[in-house]
């Protein structure tokens, strides 16, 4: 932050996005790419807001990989040198979005820090899950 209250270039406010996309009528984007990103940035928002103890370490580690591979694989995917490998990349981020919505639904579970966000990121993760499971049907019936 600079002086006067003001966000820097780049820089968001943390849990900003979280809390907006948390709030009442929010919408995510419809863009996969920017959508897998925002999850991302969710995630470690999340992360950053959960108490030091031993298990919340761990869960948060757990959580942080899995969270932000999401968004890198999709990108990787869009990046693909063919069609088998796009569906390579996507299925990896399926699995990640599948894991990250176990550690999610556990912290969730677990009372651990902000239970409504991380019920949030647990619908998100398997939304995510979903969307990335028709896009790869989509693109095997390519083959």
């Amino acid at each position: 932050m600079v002086a006067g209250g003001r966000e820097t270039w780049g820089r968001r406010k943390r849990g900003a996005l979280l809390a907006r996309r948390m709030a009442e009528g929010a919408k995510p984007p419809f863009d996969i790419i920017e959508r897998t990103f925002e999850f991302g940035l969710m995630v470690v928002e999340l992360v950053r807001r959960l108490p030091a103890g031993v298990t919340e370490r761990h869960l948060a580690y757990q959580l942080i990989k899995s969270g932000t591979s999401v968004g890198a694989n999709v990108e990787e995917g869009y990046g693909a040198e063919s069609v088998k490998d796009r569906i390579h990349k996507f299925s990896i981020a399926r699995k990640e979005a599948r894991e990250s919505h176990y550690w999610c639904h556990l912290i969730q579970e677990a009372a651990i820090g902000d239970v409504e966000a991380a019920a949030f990121l647990t619908d998100e993760a398997m939304q995510l899950a979903r969307i990335l499971s028709t896009l790869i049907l989509k693109d095997q019936r390519k083959l």
